[in-house]
């Protein structure tokens, strides 16, 4: 048995922009990861405080901003790729999803 019988007559559609994001999105991965983390190590250069406690209270509290925005793109990416994969498998080629005929489908019981 066939599992996977193509939809006779069916066209496929296209790729579009979807294909611009998906390439993408390792780009802004890497750039979403690596310039956070520069940041962070720049920070320790700019950043100025009174006193040691509130030099590390504020160094510490961009290091904590910059691993949130970090996760923050991680989800974004991912996101996005699901979603491109999402809109690729349904511009693919369709198959038919239950090839067996009904009995009761024109007269369905009450």
């Amino acid at each position: 048995m066939n599992w996977l019988n193509k939809l006779p007559g069916f066209q496929t559609t296209p790729h579009g922009f979807e294909w611009v994001l998906l390439r993408l999105m390792p780009k802004v991965w890497a750039v979403g990861t690596l310039l956070p983390a520069v940041m962070a190590f720049a920070a320790r250069f700019f950043i100025t405080a009174r006193d040691a406690a509130e030099l590390d209270r504020n160094i510490q509290l961009f290091d904590f901003a910059m691993i949130g925005l970090v996760i923050f793109i991680w989800t974004l990416v991912l996101t996005v790729t699901i979603g491109c994969v999402v809109v690729w498998l349904m511009k693919g080629p369709a198959y038919v999803a239950d090839g067996f005929e009904v009995s009761h489908s024109d007269n369905p019981k009450p």
